[in-house]
């Protein structure tokens, strides 16, 4: 079986819609032209700037956004923003060439669902719209290296039980009490109890919070 044929098949019955946004063309094109090769993939439109981009996004809908940081007029986590109260249905999925966790960390609190670098290879950043855009997360290797490098004290000093990290990370990919307690065979109630227990732990009170905390600290799986 050919590359070409195995896309085919596992392609899903709806192309995933594409977004690209990033002011460097050579990036646009490079992207697009790959992405366009992959059959379950619908590029739906390429802009140079944040602002630009939504109203491509507006018009088109895509499922999974990918978007650069650094971009003149505006950003990209100030992007983020807007997009998350224009269209939430949009899932941002971030591609940086930084790694430094503060950008890290700020996109993910404002609604990023993922972060790659762009030295990845093309079948990881596929990999990552795929997740994305099935309601998941991913993180590159590289974003877990800078983020698990800053909260490893972190860990130590806070210890969640092998039952409060699988509610934790069941949470942090956007389970409900009841979806996460028929995944674990547990009752609702108990889940609530863990959900508590976590947060009081960790001193967070918000599910954006305990998201945050899991990514930073290795506790869901960049493919999710």
């Amino acid at each position: 079986m050919t590359a070409q044929t195995q896309k085919t098949a596992l392609a899903p019955q709806h192309p995933i819609k594409v977004l690209l946004i990033d002011n460097h063309p050579l990036v646009l094109d490079g992207l697009r032209a790959i992405l366009e090769t992959y059959d379950h993939l619908e590029v739906v439109g390429a802009a140079p700037l944040a602002t630009t981009g939504l109203e491509v996004a507006l018009a088109t809908r895509p499922a999974v956004v990918l978007m650069d940081i650094n971009m003149p007029q505006v950003n990209g986590i100030d992007a983020l923003e807007l997009f998350r109260e224009q269209l939430p249905s949009a899932r941002v999925l971030m591609l940086s060439m930084h790694d430094s966790r503060e950008y890290i960390s700020t996109s993910v609190m404002h609604g990023a669902c993922g972060y790659i670098l762009k030295d990845v290879s093309t079948d990881e950043i596929v990999k990552a719209i795929e997740a994305v855009a099935a309601g998941g997360t991913y993180f590159s290797a590289g974003v877990y290296d800078a983020l698990l490098e800053r909260n490893r004290d972190e860990r130590e000093a806070i210890v969640l039980t092998t039952r409060e990290q699988a509610v934790l990370l069941l949470i942090a990919t956007g389970k409900s009490n009841r979806d996460a307690a028929a995944e674990l065979g547990i009752s609702e109630h108990t889940v609530e109890t863990h959900r508590k227990n976590i947060k009081k732990k960790l001193g967070i009170g918000t599910t954006a919070g305990l998201t945050r905390y899991a990514i930073e600290n290795g506790l869901v799986d960049r493919s999710l």
